[in-house]
């Protein structure tokens, strides 16, 4: 059974930081891209980061600089250490899994960051 277990989400101020987890089970981890996206109400879901199996990694320009992806396959998870947040950057948060194909295999339940004041 595939399951993308997220945690760390939540309501952060201006400037504020958050290290969101994504736990994969039912998967042989090292093969997967691993990759954070997020949707606004209203928005396209867009990709925020990605790393690879053998840790190449890439970031949307709206949060390079800010934002770091990592994975610990000894863990099979996911981090993504937002610093520097905006109000912008509200939105849920969804991580997903995929091997070779464009579309994302599997994705977790989505955890909520709201920035603001």
């Amino acid at each position: 059974q595939v399951q993308l277990v997220e945690s760390g989400g939540g309501l952060v101020q201006p400037g504020g930081s958050l290290r969101l987890s994504c736990a994969a089970s039912g998967i042989t981890f090292r093969f997967y891209r691993m990759g954070w996206y997020r949707q606004a109400p209203g928005k396209q879901r867009e990709l925020v980061a990605r790393v690879t199996n053998d840790g190449s990694i890439n970031y949307a320009d709206s949060v390079k600089g800010r934002f770091t992806i990592s994975r610990d396959n000894a863990k099979n998870t996911v981090y993504l250490e937002m610093n520097s947040l905006k109000p912008e950057d509200t939105a849920v948060y969804y991580c997903g899994a995929n091997r070779n194909a464009l579309a994302i295999d599997y994705w977790g339940q989505g955890t909520q960051v709201t920035v603001s004041s």
